[in-house]
């Protein structure tokens, strides 16, 4: 399949002498301005940008910024076409993220390897990224699974929950919920985000078998040694952070779905201790999954919830335990979490 390369230029004659050097190796898009750029480019993703610098409304820079703005576009790889040789142009353009510079008059022999140079280290970048993310991946499922069997009476829980998180973030994104902060994580890498929550329990990693798989309801005291797989979940977080040095967006997220899914609307969770939206938002979503799920589940010391009664008793718990615009959301897709678990 064919590569498509947009080439933007004001000038008529560049627009030809460029299309007529790359039509055969190339899907070539020849546009006479930034803002036609930003017409077509919502309509087809370019695999590079050949961008003039000096053009009239918009020049070159300020159509790369916008590009880099953009988590949609921003990986696009952009080669400035420029006539100008000053170095402080070309610092300028790659701070802000051009990947090179081709002179005007163009070499037709040079433009096509530059070309071709980029978009090759383009595709081994995707390789690359593609193998970390399914070795990402390898690494939270077995680590989701291990927590898993630990605990003898949760078996499918960490699927279901997935489920059910991915289930509300769509479902609120359609209804205008949150939707300045979930659209920022929907764009970046909405897999990626939902199976952070996967680790949601990595800190009963530390919890004993004992008071794990007690088959009886747990004391006091065991309750609270319980309770606090929540903040332990966040302290390996934070040690696989000190370790790789870089808090990115996985494990930001995991972190704070392990570490707060026990908190409360009404301030009255735990392991903090807040309140309303003081509670991360993926502490929020975490409750209904976690909370739904263990109703609707056999456990030792229960039998389990039927559907309509784990439900009755979310909906008891708008503005007390779980937050009341993720309440209604929930309320409106709760056939779904019942079509959910009875297929995992």
């Amino acid at each position: 399949m064919q590569k498509t390369i947009f080439i933007v230029d004001d000038n008529d004659i560049n627009l030809t002498m460029a299309k007529e050097t790359l039509k055969d190796h190339y899907r070539v898009m020849t546009l006479p301005s930034a803002t036609k750029m930003f017409t077509l480019i919502n309509r087809i993703t370019p695999d590079l940008i050949l961008l003039d610098i000096e053009m009239p409304e918009m020049d070159g820079f300020e159509a790369l910024t916008l590009l880099k703005n953009n988590p949609k576009q921003a990986d696009i790889p952009v080669i400035f076409l420029t006539s100008m040789t000053d170095t402080t142009i070309e610092a300028k353009g790659f701070e802000l993220g051009v990947v090179d510079f081709v002179a005007k008059p163009f070499s037709a022999p040079v433009l096509l390897n530059r070309i071709k140079s980029h978009l090759n280290i383009d595709e081994m970048i995707r390789e690359r990224t593609t193998k970390l993310q399914r070795l990402q991946n390898g690494i939270v499922f077995v680590l989701a699974d291990m927590v898993e069997n630990r605990d003898n009476t949760t078996g499918g829980h960490v699927e279901r929950t997935t489920r059910y998180v991915r289930l509300l973030v769509e479902e609120a994104l359609k209804r205008d919920i949150y939707t300045d902060e979930l659209r920022g994580y929907v764009e970046h890498d909405f897999d990626m985000f939902v199976n952070s929550a996967r680790l949601h329990d990595i800190g009963k990693i530390s919890i004993s078998d004992i008071i794990l798989n007690k088959p009886d309801k747990l004391t006091d005291e065991e309750f609270e040694i319980m309770k606090g797989h929540a903040a332990e979940g966040e302290r390996i977080i934070d040690q696989i952070v000190s370790h790789t040095g870089d808090d990115e967006f996985f494990l930001y997220h995991a972190k704070l779905f392990a570490g707060y899914h026990h908190e409360r609307w009404d301030w009255k969770g735990y392991p903090y201790g807040l309140g309303e939206d003081n509670i991360p938002l993926q502490g929020r979503i975490m409750a209904f999954a976690d909370v739904y799920d263990a109703l609707v589940t056999e456990r030792p010391y229960k039998k389990p919830f039927t559907h309509e009664q784990a439900v009755d008793l979310i909906m008891q718990g708008r503005e007390k335990q779980f937050d009341p615009l993720l309440t209604d959301v929930f309320n409106e897709v709760e056939d779904e979490f019942r079509k959910i678990k009875g297929n995992v």
